[in-house]
């Protein structure tokens, strides 16, 4: 048996290793269950093998998540291995990013050697929103390692030309638009052009191979949508958040189109919910009938099935540091809990640099990436005529997926929340590895080019000096790192260039060579500091459940009440729950809903209990008409339904005896025809009313759901819209 041999990268490897599983797995448990729809959705997963092939909602498959099943699959595959909690359902994601952190070190170690891969690998631990969805049921981080995997297949695709490397490499990206959909193809630009430039094989065959891996990829990519859509109907879930039951216009609407454009100029997404900030300044009512964007706040309802947020239930505030989960931030006290789904920033080259709640997650090592790319197209032009192939290939990759990324983030207007900044940390750390050690050969060799090192610590120390002062006020700790990162990274940048001036008579002495890498080593510790404490936060605070984030803001949150993920279930739930089995006998339904979220997600997790949200997610899937609803509760499968006090699901502002819809919809400005607000408004004009008292520990309930589930703190509400329980018993 061959001995291992524990050498110098292998300990450091080792050691970045760990240091990524307990910035993943550390304390996972105070993040509750995550996002509670996905969470409902995976325990009914594990209910019953169809409800796991269509990623059922609810236990009884009524409708399935908005989603693609892998990233699913693998909860439910953990959950039944280990029992479904919490952290059964988080591990697949903790694991998923501890993996790849060493993938990452892999493919660059295959292009820039060891020093490079191993920065690189320490840099994707410690990038907050990396380590923030690692440890959160949304299913970004998985998808992160299917394209890092995609990746690697690409390497050896280059490297051999064989045919069969380019179509795994495809097939893997297919399997992770089963994921996440679209946001899988993000990275095919890097994987064409690279494969393009720097594979031996002759141009025309190139272009042949990658004609057919595309096709390929359309094939694996739609597999399983197609399968769905061509089982009838009557014999699966309603595809949750489509217009008509299909899973193909999902992907090429709610999940397509969508993302790309917007009617709001503004795509971006920011932590928390409540009340968003219009680009001029003024505020802007989330869901109260008052929003001065009715176009941005409609397309909320139909994307909010990624935050976890209820946009049917939530109240607008004048100031949102009052509400629920509300954090404070910036020199001014500014909260990045703005509009879930609008955005406050027009987009820009500078959009991800702004106060804004996103820069915090991804930038601080992304100007030094960047000068780092262009740095190591300069050692390598220098060097010969011609690059080397695999350093080539490992440049064109990594800035390739970087560049397209950023600027996709910097001026679509289309939706996307900080989480999906994900995509950039791969990139980033990769370059940013590179780019170390570029700009180190580049200095050793000085001239004009020995300065890039110094210049670029003092670029990307300026930038972290600015997004720290985003939160000045936010901790005392602030202070400290600003005063750590300026400190390490100025005096290392002028002791290099102090370093690079004096001239040797002869060759360098080993004492200035030594002096050199201590500095240059100096720099980057002080331009690493702030993330690893920014990311280190989701050890001892819990995240929003629906918008993982990391960073200084956390503490604030959880001092404030928010993001207490880890708290157990209410009692109200419990009482809630009591009633309704204590008063039905052989309904199929314990409970009809308007919405996904609220009750609906609180009561599959904790009891797993069938409960109908007729209106899907957010309350805007038309699934049922007024006369199929009526039909179920005459054939006894309904019982009890529980709706918004203030409107229910449309948030109906006048409903006639009949059932007949009066008046608007408050939440989207439009009339309200929608079956769901004709069903909701025959439930109130029928059913009977049960009083608060019967099933409720509150006088006045506030659409309470499990704090275990982080919803409250999320939906960013107080009061206002209480529920209320109705008797549809004849």
């Amino acid at each position: 048996m061959k001995k291992i041999k524990l050498t110098k990268e292998k300990i450091i490897l080792l050691l970045i290793m760990m240091m990524s599983a307990v910035l993943n797995f550390g304390n996972l448990s105070i993040q509750g269950y995550g996002n509670a729809y996905y969470a409902a959705g995976v325990k009914s997963m594990t209910m019953s093998w169809s409800n796991f092939f269509f990623v059922a909602f609810d236990p009884s498959g009524f409708v399935t998540i908005d989603k693609p099943p892998l990233g699913f699959w693998i909860q439910a595959l953990s959950a039944k291995i280990f029992g479904y909690s919490g952290v059964s359902i988080l591990l697949p994601e903790a694991l998923a990013g501890v993996i790849s952190v060493y993938i990452l070190y892999r493919l660059v170690k295959k292009s820039y050697g060891s020093t490079a891969a191993l920065i690189s690998a320490f840099c994707m631990a410690t990038t907050p929103i990396f380590v923030a969805v690692s440890k959160n049921n949304t299913i970004d981080g998985i998808l992160v390692l299917t394209l890092l995997l995609a990746c690697l297949a690409l390497s050896r695709a280059t490297e051999t030309g064989k045919f069969r490397y380019l179509v795994l490499s495809l097939v893997i990206v297919g399997i992770g638009f089963n994921v996440k959909m679209a946001e899988a193809y993000m990275i095919l630009p890097a994987i064409y052009i690279t494969y393009f430039f720097v594979s031996t094989i002759p141009i025309k065959k190139r272009i042949l191979q990658l004609v057919a891996g595309t096709l390929i990829l359309v094939v694996v990519s739609l597999s399983w949508a197609t399968i769905v859509d061509l089982v009838p109907a009557v014999d699966r879930p309603f595809v949750g958040s489509s217009t008509n039951n299909s899973e193909l216009e999902l992907i090429f609407g709610h999940n397509g189109v969508e993302r790309l454009t917007s009617t709001s100029g503004s795509g971006m997404g920011t932590r928390g919910g409540g009340m968003g900030t219009a680009a001029d300044g003024q505020s802007r009512e989330n869901a109260s009938g008052k929003d001065t964007n009715q176009a941005s706040t409609s397309q909320a309802v139909q994307d909010s099935s990624e935050t976890g947020q209820d946009p049917t239930s939530t109240v607008g505030y004048d100031d949102m540091s009052d509400a629920p989960g509300g954090m404070e931030n910036g020199q001014n006290g500014n909260t990045h809990s703005g509009s879930m789904f609008g955005g406050s920033e027009p987009a820009s080259i500078i959009r991800l640099f702004l106060n804004n709640g996103l820069t915090d997650q991804i930038i601080w090592l992304f100007p030094f990436a960047v000068i780092g790319l262009i740095a190591a197209f300069l050692n390598e032009k220098k060097k010969a005529s011609s690059f080397d192939v695999k350093k080539k290939q490992g440049l064109l990759l990594w800035g390739m997926w970087l560049v397209p990324v950023f600027l996709y983030f910097s001026f679509t207007t289309g939706l996307f929340h900080p989480y999906y900044l994900i995509m950039l940390a791969p990139p980033i750390a990769a370059l940013t590895g590179i780019g170390m050690v570029s700009m180190w050969e580049l200095y050793q060799n000085g001239g004009w080019k020995g300065w890039i090192l110094p210049a670029a610590l003092i670029v990307d120390a300026a930038v972290e000096l600015l997004v720290l002062a985003y939160y000045y006020t936010t901790s005392g700790l602030t202070l400290y790192l600003m005063i750590a990162t300026g400190a390490l990274c100025f005096v290392a940048a002028l002791m290099l260039g102090i370093l690079n001036v004096i001239k040797d008579k002869e060759n360098p002495s080993e004492r200035k060579k030594k002096l050199k890498l201590i500095f240059a080593g100096v720099g980057l510790l002080g331009l690493v500091i702030a993330p690893t404490v920014w990311a280190g936060t989701t050890l001892f605070y819990t995240e929003s459940s629906s918008m993982p984030s990391a960073g200084l803001e956390l503490a604030s949150s959880n001092d404030k009440g928010g993001n207490n993920g880890g708290m157990s279930s209410t009692e109200n739930t419990d009482k809630l729950v009591s009633y309704l089995k204590a008063h039905t006998t052989n309904e199929k339904y314990l409970l009809a809903v308007s919405s996904a979220n609220g009750y609906a997600s609180d009561i599959i997790i904790k009891y797993g209990e069938p409960v109908m949200s007729f209106g899907g997610f957010s309350g805007s899937d038309n699934i049922l008409t007024l006369n199929e609803f009526k039909q179920m509760v005459a054939d006894g499968e309904i019982r009890y339904a529980m709706i918004n006090g203030g409107g229910g699901a449309g948030g109906i502002n006048e409903i006639s005896g009949d059932g007949e819809t009066v008046g608007t919809n408050e939440f989207s400005g439009t009339e309200a025809t929608g079956s769901n607000n004709e069903i909701t408004a025959w439930i109130k004009a029928n059913g009977k009313t049960i009083s608060e008292s019967e099933w409720s520990e509150t006088a006045s309930s506030t659409s309470t759901v499990s704090t275990a589930t982080s919803q409250n703190a999320d939906k960013g509400m107080l009061g206002g819209n209480s529920e209320q329980l109705y008797d549809l018993k004849q």
